[in-house]
């Protein structure tokens, strides 16, 4: 059995997608038998993550997207001639028109467009409103949670059995951090004082503007003693969002190979996003043993457990009175990071490939 499996946003500026395909694919490499798992297009073994731009050269980029754009935009079979003798066509948002031969399946990860469609730009609609004709077409779809899959039973009206859960996983860097790499990272950024962390893309569904306010809310002497430290690319934050932001420190854009040491140096890591489909993040913070306070909605529950601090996102004195409780209190943070880190064994990107090879057996056997 060959599948093949779209690795187009690998191409593009992105973040929770990227992160999954990239250690998904090599997880899956690793697993399953020699030559069954492809990538459309190839990427090879030796790129590097890059969440800001493509994991391959400019010529090699440019070719692969103008493929694509004359695949979704022009009648022309050329997926279908691409796809070769594939048994099974995996799909992104990015494609339009999957080959017609091969059995189509996908990966679910949020709904968040039909959920919270006021906080997303025109384009991220429209992209995510052609993956659901596509998802309606699969023979078969992971969602990256149950609450992913409970969203797509209700918000579009897919059939419970053509869905199934797989969590995505946790990449290996997190989970054993040098001390070393810490200190180095603490020096490269400045980190001086003791800090909450937040991670990702400073965009409205984060609710950057909620975390900033209630960390605003805070004690005079919490503030001095820890400062709160934002990274991530920014997105389409409103203005009143990207001035917060630049109120506290602001790294911008950090490499992935600072990420792990980064998050592991936080003394908390604040989440508290109005609706994730999975949480990278927060998986990666209990992984790295760093207390969380993030969101009771959406898939955070499930993927947190009672391993983290759950608020309503949209309660400033729910969020300030978590981050007080663990600032005040280490034996707390303690215990929730002896907590965290056991939580995040369930997220290893190993489990996720077993799952994932089985349900391409299944739907190949089918």
């Amino acid at each position: 059995m060959k599948v093949l499996i779209d690795t187009y946003p690998l191409l593009v500026r992105s973040a929770g997608v990227k992160n999954y395909l990239y250690h998904w694919v090599a997880a899956l490499r690793r697993m399953a038998p020699a030559g069954s798992i492809e990538t459309l297009p190839a990427t090879g073994n030796g790129a590097v993550l890059n969440h800001d731009g493509s994991v391959v050269g400019a010529w090699a980029t440019s070719k692969n997207l103008a493929a694509l754009a004359i695949a979704n935009h022009t009648s022309l079979p050329l997926l279908d001639l691409l796809a070769g003798k594939a048994d099974i066509f995996h799909a992104s948002s990015l494609v339009r028109n999957p080959p017609r031969r091969p059995l189509l399946t996908a990966t679910l990860h949020d709904l968040t467009t039909w959920t919270m469609p006021e906080l997303h730009l025109a384009a991220n609609r429209r992209a995510d409103s052609q993956l659901a004709d596509n998802l309606r077409r699969a023979h078969r779809i992971i969602a990256v949670s149950e609450a992913t899959r409970q969203d797509a039973i209700r918000l579009l009206h897919i059939p419970p059995e053509k869905l199934v859960t797989i969590h995505s996983g946790v990449a290996e860097a997190f989970f054993n951090v040098p001390a070393g790499s810490v200190a180095e990272v603490r020096a490269r950024y400045r980190l001086e004082r003791p800090f909450i962390l937040f991670v990702g893309t400073v965009e409205p569904r984060k609710n950057l503007g909620g975390l900033v306010n209630a960390y605003r809310a805070l004690t005079p002497s919490l503030q001095e003693e820890f400062e709160l430290v934002v990274a991530g690319p920014t997105g389409w934050a409103d203005a009143e969002t990207a001035r917060l932001v630049r109120s506290v420190r602001y790294l911008g854009y950090v490499p992935e190979r600072d990420l792990a040491a980064l998050t592991a140096a936080a003394t908390v890591f604040a989440y508290p996003s109005l609706y994730e489909g999975f949480g990278f993040p927060v998986a990666q913070a209990m992984a790295a043993g760093v207390p969380v306070v993030t969101s009771n909605v959406s898939a955070l529950p499930e993927i947190a457990g009672d391993a983290a601090e759950l608020v309503d996102p949209r309660s400033q004195t729910e969020l300030r009175e978590a981050l007080k409780r663990l600032l005040l209190d280490a034996d707390l943070r303690a215990a929730m990071s002896r907590r965290g880190k056991a939580r995040a064994e369930d997220f290893r990107w190993e489990a996720c490939a077993a799952k994932s090879w089985r349900f391409f057996e299944e739907v190949g056997g089918g």
